[in-house]
C-alpha cells in the first residue's frame, strides 16, 4: 500500500489502542500517552519502507524490484525493527520514558501498538498484487493477496474521518476533512473513481462522522471504521476469487490445450465489481507461453465492464463471448527463449526473481502487471544495456514463475 495508507491506518489503530486502555492518573501523563502510541503505531506502520534506501544497491530496475518488499518485509527482521524502533522512542522521548517507567497501561499499549503497526504493514502489502515473501529465509515464495488496489480510498475515509474529527482546532478539522473530499472528488473527475463508488464512500464516511459526534469520546466511531474495512476486504476477497475463476474458464474455453498457471488480479479502487488481470498460459507441447491483459465486469448487467472507472481502462481490450470479459490481444513467448537467458544471463536470473507475469524476449524483459502504469512500466529490463553492469549480491527470492523455469534451473 502507499504510505498515506499506512499513515492513516497506523494513526486510527493506535488511536483505538489508546481509547481501549484505562486512563493515566493525570491529564498531562494521558496526552504523552496519546501522542504516543499515535506515533508509534504510524511509525511502525511505515517502517519496513525504509528500505527504499537500499534500491541503490543493485542497477535499476533490479534495485527496486528486489530490495523494496525485501527484507525489512520479512516476519523475521520484524523483531530487530520493532526493538530500533522502541530503542529510538524510548532514547529521543523523555517524557515518554518517564511515562513508561511509571505506567503499566502505557507499557502496554506501547508494545501493542508498535506490534499491530508492523503486523498491519505485512498485512496490507499483502493484499495486491505486488506481493511479499513474509517468511523468507524458511520459505522464499511470494505472496499474493489479489485483493486491494494500493491506494484504497475506503481506508482513507475509514479512518481519516475519525481521526480529523479529533483534531481539537475547527479550523484544521475543516480543512482535514475538505481536502479527503476534494481527493474524493477529484478522484471522481478523473475516472479513477465511480459516482457509485464516490456515493458509497460518501455514505460510509458520514455514517462514521456520526457516530463520532455522538458519542465523543468512545472508540466507537473507530471500531465502525476498522469493521468497514475489513468487511470491504472480506467482499474483495470473495470478488477476486469469483473473477479468477470466470477469467480462467474462459480462457480455457479459448484454447483448451494450453494451461492457465497464474492469474494477477488488481482490484479498482473501492469497486468490487470491476477488476484488470494479468494471466499466463503455457502450452509445453509447443514451446510457448501466453500473456494476457484485460478487464472483468463480475455483473455485466448491473455494471458493463466499458463502464468501469476509464481511468484504469486498457485501450487496447476489446469485448469477448464471455459476459463482462474484455481481451487484449496476447503476448506470446518462447519457453526455450525464457529459459536459456534464466540459465545463462544473470540480471535476467535476478530479475525473473521479481517477475510474476514475465514477458522476456533476446532484447527485454517487463512484467506486464505494469504495462498500463502512468508512469511507465517500472520493472522493464534492457537485456543488452544491463550485461554491462555488475550483478552484485542478489536477494534469493523465490521464482513467482518456477512453474515456467524449472528445467532451466534444474
Amino acid at each position: 500500500m502507499d504510505n498515506i495508507t499506512h499513515t492513516f491506518v497506523g494513526l486510527g489503530v493506535g488511536e483505538l489502542v489508546q481509547r481501549s486502555l484505562p486512563a493515566e492518573a493525570d491529564e498531562a501523563r494521558q496526552r504523552t500517552r496519546h501522542r504516543l502510541l499515535l506515533t508509534a503505531c504510524a511509525a511502525a506502520s511505515n517502517f519496513p519502507d525504509l528500505d527504499l534506501f537500499l534500491t541503490n544497491l543493485l542497477p535499476a530496475p533490479l534495485g527496486y524490484l528486489l530490495h523494496h518488499r525485501g527484507h525489512t518485509h520479512t516476519l523475521l527482521l520484524a523483531l530487530p525493527q520493532a526493538l530500533l524502533l522502541l530503542a529510538l522512542l524510548w532514547l529521543l522521548w523523555p517524557n515518554a520514558r518517564r511515562l513508561l517507567r511509571a505506567s503499566a497501561p502505557a507499557r502496554l499499549g506501547l508494545g501493542l501498538a508498535i506490534v499491530l503497526g508492523f503486523g498491519l504493514h505485512l498485512s496490507m502489502d499483502f493484499l495486491n498484487s505486488y506481493g511479499i515473501h513474509p517468511f523468507y529465509p524458511f520459505d522464499p515464495r511470494w505472496f499474493y493477496g489479489d485483493l486491494i488496489f494500493i491506494v484504497e480510498p475506503v481506508f482513507w475515509v475509514a479512518f481519516g474521518v475519525p481521526l480529523a474529527l479529533a483534531i481539537p482546532q475547527r479550523v484544521l478539522r475543516g480543512v482535514a476533512l475538505a481536502a479527503l473530499a476534494a481527493f474524493l472528488c477529484g478522484a471522481t473527475w478523473r475516472g479513477y473513481l465511480d459516482w457509485g463508488s464516490l456515493a458509497a464512500l460518501l455514505l460510509a464516511g458520514g455514517a462514521i462522522a456520526a457516530v463520532r459526534v455522538a458519542r465523543h469520546h468512545s472508540r466507537r466511531s473507530l471500531a465502525l471504521a476498522a469493521a468497514i474495512a475489513i468487511g470491504f476486504i472480506a467482499v474483495q476477497g470473495a470478488a477476486s476469487s469469483v473473477g479468477r475463476q470466470r477469467i480462467t474458464a474462459a480462457l480455457q474455453g479459448i484454447d483448451p490445450a494450453a494451461r492457465v498457471l497464474d492469474v494477477a488480479m488488481t482490484a479498482y479502487p473501492a469497486q468490487p465489481l470491476c477488476w484488470a488481470f494479468v494471466t499466463v498460459e503455457a502450452n509445453e507441447a509447443a514451446g510457448s507461453y501466453r500473456l494476457r491483459r484485460g478487464s472483468l465486469s463480475l455483473a455485466p448487467a448491473l455494471l458493463p465492464v466499458a463502464s468501469c472507472p476509464a481511468g484504469f481502462a486498457d485501450a487496447a481490450a476489446r469485448a469477448t463471448a464471455t459476459p463482462g470479459l474484455a481481451l487484449a490481444p496476447p503476448w506470446r513467448g518462447q519457453l526455450a527463449t525464457l529459459r536459456q537467458l534464466a540459465r545463462t544471463d544473470c540480471h535476467v536470473n535476478a530479475w525473473l526473481r521479481f517477475a510474476r507475469m514475465p514477458a522476456v524476449t533476446a532484447d527485454a524483459a517487463s512484467d506486464l502487471r505494469y504495462a498500463a502504469t502512468p508512469r511507465g512500466n517500472f520493472t522493464a529490463l534492457d537485456i543488452a544495456g544491463a550485461a554491462r553492469e555488475a550483478c552484485g549480491d542478489v536477494p534469493r527470492w523465490g521464482y513467482p514463475r518456477a512453474d515456467l523455469l524449472n528445467p532451466s534451473l534444474r
